[in-house]
């Protein structure tokens, strides 16, 4: 199975990334929508507080309907530039913009020095990690009760997305997978599927469910090997039994491991996600 993983010369952001030096030094004026707030909730399963972004749509003022919501992981780079390491990703511009079904956006700050081991679900010998089942306790146990008795959610599984990159891809992915029963819309941008080669065993055990859709992204500049691990993970997959109706896999020509990326492809995955798949 492969298992390379990334070189700091050819990957710098990612290692970057995961230290504390995710928060960015530089004093920047907010970009974030109005629609866009904040707060603070407890988080027994981490022994911890977290700050929550959560996007509205701008109509939710204005009648009484229910919304979708996508949890997002790395809430710092989703929608404000000031917040963001190497710029956000545009969430907020980008719903505010479409004529598409809307949705509310929950994104979780990462936890700095926290982020390796909230986000992984697996340990790795170098780097740790392994606590991202608590992570997805705290989102299903505690946030999403929280979200959807203070907002007006459509909080079943048909109306549950998990979204992320990176290492944020990793525990979407693995979220997935672990609890079909919460979460059937799955944004899977660059995946660290080299943090373990668990996460190819656990597909080999799983029964994908046939409510779920996965969209999964990589660009070809990433690494050495996350086509060749992305191409090993939707040849699984589709082993498994999924209906390749609700499996996209998209590699992006000269894509490199960066908000760009993520950015420009976010819109896509969510029309496609949010896209009810036509009965044969």
């Amino acid at each position: 199975m492969i298992s390379t993983k990334y070189t700091i010369l050819k990957n710098p952001f990612f290692l970057l990334f995961l230290s504390t030096l995710c928060h960015t030094f530089l004093v920047a004026q907010s970009t974030s929508s109005e629609n866009v707030r904040t707060f603070e909730i407890e988080a027994p399963q981490l022994n911890s507080h977290k700050k929550i972004w959560i996007y509205l749509p701008d109509d939710y003022n204005k009648n009484d309907q229910r919304y979708p919501v996508f949890y997002m992981h790395d809430a710092q780079n989703v929608f404000d530039d000031s917040t963001a390491y190497a710029g956000e990703w545009q969430v907020d511009e980008f719903l505010d913009a479409t004529h598409l079904e809307k949705a509310i956006i929950v994104a979780i700050e990462h936890g700095g020095d926290a982020r390796i081991s909230e986000l992984t679900p697996y340990s790795n010998e170098q780097y740790g990690g392994g606590n991202g089942k608590n992570y997805l306790d705290f989102i299903r146990f505690t946030l999403k009760p929280h979200i959807d008795t203070s907002y007006r959610t459509k909080a079943d599984k048909a109306n549950t997305g998990i979204f992320g990159s990176s290492l944020g891809g990793l525990i979407s992915f693995y979220a997935a997978l672990e609890f079909p029963e919460t979460f059937s819309k799955v944004g899977v941008f660059s995946p660290s599927f080299w943090f373990s080669e668990e996460i190819y065993e656990k597909v080999k055990r799983s029964e994908i469910s046939n409510d779920q859709k996965f969209y999964i992204l990589a660009g070809t500049r990433e690494s050495d090997s996350m086509v060749k691990e992305v191409e090993a993970m939707q040849k699984l997959l589709l082993a498994q039994g999924i209906d390749s109706r609700k499996l996209l896999v998209k590699f992006v020509q000269d894509g490199e491991h960066n908000e760009k990326l993520w950015k420009e492809n976010f819109g896509s995955a969510y029309q496609w996600l949010m896209k009810p798949i036509q009965k044969q």
